[in-house]
């Protein structure tokens, strides 16, 4: 009873937390210092129709690097207006609450921007806007923009769920194991024991 249970338990949960979660390694500091380089991070797996602004993401953005997918937080989605100086954003006219933000409000490496975010594409800057290659560096292609079908996956600031199955797979592993080394003794048990030696009294 243990095997079943435990083989069904072990291989679902491995199923959906393959499906639905995955882990990345930071390897830059555009992101601090919400996240530093070596950082490794869980990752939800969403679609487009499920990304919020703030949302911080991993993301295939060919038009801003050829070198694989990026860390980038959501300012601005489609139809959205932002507006930019130094490290001032706004968006919709109203100013942006960043706490994560710890750099100062100028920055002389950026030009003052106002942009409309097209349909289906997503505004992206990073945390540590004095060292981040993000939307602002690329106003010349959609504005800046990358696709949302780019997304790979939303940072999870709380890991409890992939914990969690991780736990179950774990509890799957205990409990096949348990199984088949209760299969193991009871067969032990019931082998037949081998006849006596014969003997002969003196």
């Amino acid at each position: 009873m243990l095997v079943p249970l435990g083989s069904t338990l072990l291989v679902g949960t491995t199923v959906y937390t393959l499906a639905n979660y995955g882990m990345v390694r930071v390897m830059g500091d555009s992101m601090r210092p919400t996240y530093r380089q070596g950082d490794r991070l869980f990752i939800e797996r969403i679609d487009a129709g499920e990304i919020r602004r703030g949302d911080v993401l991993l993301v295939e953005a060919p038009e801003h690097t050829r070198l694989g997918p990026v860390l980038g937080r959501v300012i601005g989605m489609g139809d959205d207006h932002v507006a930019g100086e130094g490290n001032r954003v706004s968006v919709n006219g109203k100013p942006v609450d960043e706490p994560y933000v710890t750099d100062g409000e100028e920055n002389l490496m950026v030009d003052p921007y106002d942009v409309t975010v097209p349909e289906g594409r997503l505004f992206l800057l990073g945390d540590h806007r004095d060292n981040s290659n993000d939307s602002r560096f690329h106003l010349g292609e959609q504005s800046g923009s990358v696709a949302a079908s780019g997304v790979r996956g939303r940072v999870l600031e709380d890991s409890t769920v992939p914990a969690v199955s991780a736990a179950l797979a774990g509890l799957g592993i205990v409990l096949t194991l348990a199984g088949v080394g209760g299969y193991v003794a009871g067969r032990r048990a019931r082998q037949p024991l081998p006849p006596a030696a014969p003997w002969s009294a003196v």
